[in-house]
This record gives structure tokens, sequence and C-alpha cells, in this order.
């Protein structure tokens, strides 16, 4: 990556986590459905990013939610984890092709269908992490598993909007 790219991303990484901690945090439907807006940035990041500074991002990034949401390491967890997974996953979800032409696994570059199936199981994953550790456990299971389809849903409709309002075509190139 070149410094204009790094710049982008340290802006698109500002731009995410400000507005997870000003708006998303109060954005709740029904003590359900949470936004965590933030996952967006590690899920958008570019394909040929190296596992170390993935892994590195995830923490540092789910360590600065930690210390707005007061949550002592929850989202760290979660956010290591996924950045853990994230290769994996992009692996085996890979076209037969390969990702000729890609610069990252968004809407614009792949499609809305390849989106959804990228990002609605490393959502799932994250979030069951968050709130099960803010459960304290599996005692109650099935309130938790509802917090989590909700929130996975809430979450990836509004990537998938910024996706189509700010990474349209022709944008950041």
């Amino acid at each position: 990556m070149n410094s204009s790219n790094n710049l982008k991303q340290i802006l698109i990484w500002v731009l995410f986590v400000v507005s997870q901690i000003l708006f998303a945090q109060n954005f709740v439907l029904y003590n359900r459905a949470f936004c965590f807006v933030y996952v967006g940035f590690l899920l958008l990041l570019p394909l040929g990013i190296s596992r170390n500074n993935i892994l590195l991002l995830g923490f540092f990034t789910g360590f600065i939610i930690d210390i707005f949401y007061n949550s002592l390491g929850t989202h760290m967890a979660a956010m290591t984890l996924i950045a853990f997974i994230r290769p994996i996953w992009l692996n085996a979800i890979t076209p037969r092709g390969g990702y000729e032409n890609v610069d990252s696994p968004s809407i614009k570059d792949l499609s809305l269908s390849w989106f959804l199936a990228y990002a609605l199981p490393l959502l799932i994953i994250h979030l069951s992490v968050v709130f099960f550790i803010e459960a304290g456990g599996f005692h109650m299971f099935f309130y938790v598993i509802s917090k989590v389809l909700m929130s996975t849903l809430l979450t990836v409709l509004v990537l998938v909007i910024l996706q189509y309002l700010f990474y349209s075509k022709g944008r950041f190139s």
C-alpha cells in the first residue's frame, strides 16, 4: 500500500469509529437491535492486507470502542476474533476465478449477494461474542440469540446503505 492508500484507510477508520461513538451507539431498536457500524471498517479493508496488520487493526479498533463503551475488552476480543477469521472466510468463499481486479470486499467490487454471504457470518460471530460476554454466560441463550440476529440485520442494513452512499463506482479511485 502506498501512503495515499494508508491515509485513506486512516480517514475511513476515523469515520467508522467516530460514527459508532457519536451516532450508532445510540441507535437501538426495541432494546433488541443494536448497530455496530465500526465492524464495517474491518470487513471493508483491502484484500491484500497482511494477517498481522489486520489482527493489530482489529485489536486496536476494539480497544478504542471498549474505552468509549466502558466494556473491559468485550469489543476488543470480538474484533480480534473477526480479524483472525476474516482471511480464512475470504479463502473459503473465493470465486472460481479468484479476486481479479478487486481492491476490497465491497458491494461495488463484487456484488450485494457476495457481500451478504461474506459479512453476515462474520457479523453473527462478532455479535455473538459481544452479547454472550455481556450476558456473562449462556443462561439467557434465546434472548441473546434474538439480540444477535436483530443486531446483525440492523448492522448489515446500515453497512449496505453506507456502501451505496459512499462507495459507489467512481468514488475513492
